[in-house]
């Protein structure tokens, strides 16, 4: 459990860089034999691109560090639950184990609105909910809070 905090950790501070550049605070990491191979936050609305989430990015710099875009030996931790769009990228990565600080009870596709995972895909990937979840969760609400000011 301590690996775990200590990676979704180096997450959350990814979180903080989205935050503070006015981005939806999420942030990945990337994690393959107890090394980090890629991480990132949100760049949507700096970038103007819909494809620039925290999940997306940190998989291009893994898959450019490792020099494939199988992630298979890899796990992913990250702030939120992914959208359909990350589901998809994750399980296209072979990504092993997904570590999920918080649920997106209006965006999420591990379980929260759809669930991804649970068809039967050519790769399947191992997920758990939890790690952490109070930061992330002020976090969010945070950012938000002050959206609406």
């Amino acid at each position: 459990m301590q690996t775990k905090n200590k990676f979704m950790n180096l997450a959350l501070e990814e979180a903080r860089k989205a935050f503070q550049i006015g981005e939806v605070p999420v942030g990945a990491v990337i994690v393959c034999n107890g090394n980090i191979v890629g991480q990132a936050h949100n760049l949507k609305e700096l970038i103007q691109d819909a494809t620039m989430h925290a999940e997306i990015n940190a998989i291009r710099q893994a898959s450019k560090a490792l020099g494939t875009w199988r992630l298979e030996n890899c796990d992913m931790y990250v702030t939120l639950e992914p959208c359909p769009m990350c589901a998809g990228a994750i399980i296209q990565a072979r990504i092993k184990n997904l570590y999920i600080a918080t649920e997106d009870p209006k965006g999420g596709a591990c379980g929260s609105v759809v669930n991804l995972f649970s068809n039967p895909w050519n790769h399947q990937v191992n997920v758990e909910f939890g790690i952490m979840k109070e930061e992330s969760s002020k976090l969010l609400k945070d950012f938000f809070k002050l959206l609406r000011e």
